[in-house]
């Protein structure tokens, strides 16, 4: 016997069967009785939610000959029995993705002129519609616009942005919704009941996670993970078989994190690695647990997740523990590491710091004293007690000035930080002829000169001076030569390409501003934005001089202005320029329509 996979075995074959589309196979219904169709329809949502299925369901109902007082299609006359034997001649269907050219479309149009044999209307399924190419889709307008009588089209697509607006007018619109967690469940049921394979419920609500919001997908999964578990479908099983991270474990790193128990989280995350999970998986996936237990800090959003009853109810009680704050900083924390894991040399070392952090967010700062009677886990404290466990040389420290210091070498030094609230006034302690002291004597690594980034050189240096820079001056003072606007435009361009690599956005923002002659040799420069015109006026005077010695012109002088509100123009993505000059020159237009070109 034939194996028919189950997408295909259990598609509906009536409105009543559709999953998760009620509103709109009712409407569908309700156009089927009171005999008002539409001359087109635009079926359109993501993959696998039952836009073809709907779209052949409405075609047999609208040619059926007894259709029921519901608006379902009768399945015993001659329509429906053509229909469901795969021989109408009165329903056809177009793959566009493989059939999108003008030729293609015109032999449609051909077809449409032939009245129905059997049957009222002659429909035509157009599937990925928005595969036709932009010429087709103008060959197509007209006869969309004013079909026969006998003609129906129903066009499907999953992505409706690339269709034509003028196509989008012609037709009535419907947005096919993705499936939820628990529609998917339900089905997946009803045909696990039918295929007599017994199954955990958990065990379907991963399989309809994984299928994010597709019926069809969740129907694949479900018969590789009944060809695997052969015949009984648990979650174990199904963990296994899809090479999925349990959520469980995403559970213990939010425990081990609220504790500080770094050590726990880098062991979890080894053992996640060693399975062959990927460090940005894990990330992403531990980003959605804990947007879900944001979710699930109050009862009342915890609809919002997609889970069973029981997996929401875990959610709710881990996120009474999760303080809100802790939560916003490691949806930050984890964002970060997302964007900078693909740049990131050392990917495992990336991942491993960002959980760290987050173990310490709840950290209490480290102190001498233990905090809620415990000690300290913090990675900081670990690297202090390696640093104490190993014998050192002791070095000069510097003290805090409230501490005991009978012969002060230096007694007024302050070291100032970046920040002046963090400031302190520290003297230096001990012989000066004698730096180090005896070998035993120990101190707090804490208090190490290299440590605040000071050493005895800089003491003695005293703060750097800043460096001045001389501004640069004109080569020729007597140069008057003669320049035009075009040779300005080209020089300032000129210009901005040879700017420093740490000015290359100051360059390309340079390149929007066009500099004009007012008064020879008078220059003026408008600047659409005040940030901007701070920016330039800093660096006018060099400005200025490289153009003069471009230009073989000393006496050329440069104004900077803000612009008013009638100068400021849109600036024109690419699609805008290519319309303008499409519109500006009519041969353009003829080299792209016979070369079939579109901007890409």
């Amino acid at each position: 016997m034939e194996y028919i996979v189950s997408a295909r075995k259990y598609r509906p074959m009536t409105f009543d069967s559709v999953v998760g589309q009620s509103s709109l196979t009712t409407t569908l219904k309700n156009a089927v009785k009171s005999g008002k169709l539409a001359h087109a329809y635009l079926f359109c949502g993501p993959r696998g939610v039952g836009k073809t299925t709907c779209a052949r369901i409405f075609a047999k109902a609208i040619n059926c000959q007894n259709p029921t007082q519901d608006g379902e299609a009768c399945n015993s006359c001659e329509s429906c029995k053509s229909f469901n034997e795969q021989r109408s001649l009165n329903i056809f269907e177009l793959d566009a993705a493989s059939n999108n050219s003008v030729e293609n479309i015109k032999t449609l149009m051909e077809q449409t002129r032939i009245p129905p044999q059997v049957g009222r209307y002659k429909v035509f399924i157009i599937d990925e519609v928005h595969m036709l190419s932009t010429a087709a889709f103008n060959a197509f307008l007209k006869t969309l616009e004013e079909p026969p009588a006998h003609v129906i089209f129903i066009l499907a697509t999953t992505e409706k942005h690339k269709i034509l607006p003028t196509i989008l007018s012609r037709c009535q619109i419907y947005d096919f919704e993705r499936m939820t967690v628990a529609n998917t469940v339900t089905h997946l049921k009803k045909v696990a009941e039918k295929e007599g394979i017994t199954y955990e419920e958990q065990a379907l609500e991963l399989i309809a996670e994984k299928a994010d919001g597709g019926m069809r997908d969740a129907l694949s999964i479900f018969d590789q993970a009944a060809s695997f578990c052969q015949g009984s479908i648990t979650y174990q099983k199904i963990i296994e078989d899809l090479n999925v991270l349990d959520v469980e474990n995403y559970f213990k790193i939010i425990d081990y994190a609220l504790a500080n128990e770094v050590s726990d989280i880098m062991l979890l995350l080894n053992s996640i690695l060693a399975k062959g999970f990927d460090g940005a998986n894990l990330i992403n996936g531990l980003s959605m647990h804990v947007r879900n237990l944001l979710m699930s800090k109050d009862a009342v959003t915890l609809p919002l997740l997609e889970c069973s009853e029981q997996q929401a109810q875990h959610y709710h009680a881990q996120a009474q523990k999760c303080p809100t704050k802790f939560l916003y900083q490691a949806l930050k924390l984890m964002n970060q590491c997302d964007v900078n894991y693909k740049q990131s040399g050392n990917k495992r070392l990336l991942v491993e710091l960002t959980l760290i952090q987050i173990a310490q967010i709840t950290q209490a700062e480290d102190k001498d004293v233990p905090v809620a009677g415990r000690s300290p886990k913090r990675l900081k404290s670990l690297f202090h007690k390696i640093i104490k466990s190993q014998p050192q040389q002791a070095e000069q420290v510097a003290e805090v000035e409230t501490m005991p210091s009978p012969q002060p070498v230096v007694t007024e030094n302050p070291l100032v930080t970046e920040n002046p609230s963090q400031q302190k006034v520290q003297t230096l302690t001990g012989n000066s002829t004698n730096i180090k002291s005896e070998p035993n004597s120990s101190a707090d690594p804490k208090y190490k000169l290299g440590n605040i980034g000071f050493t005895f050189n800089d003491i003695r240096k005293g703060p750097e001076k800043p460096t001045y820079q001389k501004e640069p001056e004109v080569k020729d003072q007597k140069a008057t030569n003669k320049f035009s606007q075009e040779e300005l435009e080209l020089q300032w361009m000129s210009m901005c390409n040879r700017m420093p690599q740490q000015m290359v956005g100051m360059a390309s923002r340079l390149k929007n501003a066009i500099p004009k002659i007012t008064e020879y040799p008078a220059i003026e420069v408008v600047f659409d934005n005040n940030i901007l015109l701070n920016q330039v006026e800093k660096i006018k005077g060099r400005i200025r001089v490289t153009l003069a010695n471009a230009l073989h012109n000393a006496a050329l002088t440069l104004d900077f202005r803000l612009a008013q509100g009638e100068e400021i123009k849109k600036i024109l993505s690419k699609r805008e320029v290519f319309e303008e000059i499409r519109t500006q020159n009519p041969a353009i237009e003829r080299l792209r329509s016979l070369l079939d070109l579109e901007l890409a």
